[in-house]
């Protein structure tokens, strides 16, 4: 998959370097991935949830940041919506959130 806002996740990563392990291998198994529905990443991701019909909520680093993608399966494309703690995706509505 393609994943748009690769920038917004280099950021991340620089404001929180603990974080930068997680975030990479996250990085790695999307790009590599032939997903088609939100089964399959579900089957790669036991802790992912799916939001709605095209969004899901990833966990980072043992819960401790939250990260939201919109998926267009079609077009083989991972859209970034949000990333931050847990704290502050509480703070926002997962549905909605278009941070970048």
């Amino acid at each position: 998959m393609r994943i748009i806002a690769r920038k917004t996740l280099l950021r991340f990563m620089e404001e929180h370097p603990e974080a930068r392990p997680a975030v990479e291998r996250w990085h790695a198994i999307v790009k590599a991935a032939r997903w088609a529905s939100m089964n399959d990443i579900q089957a790669a991701f036991s802790g992912a949830k799916v939001l709605n019909a095209d969004r899901v909520r990833f966990e980072i680093a043992g819960s401790n940041y939250r990260l939201v993608v919109v998926f267009d399966f079609r077009r083989e494309v991972a859209y970034i919506k949000f990333i931050g703690t847990h704290d502050d995706y509480d703070k926002v509505d997962a549905l909605t959130v278009s941070q970048f």
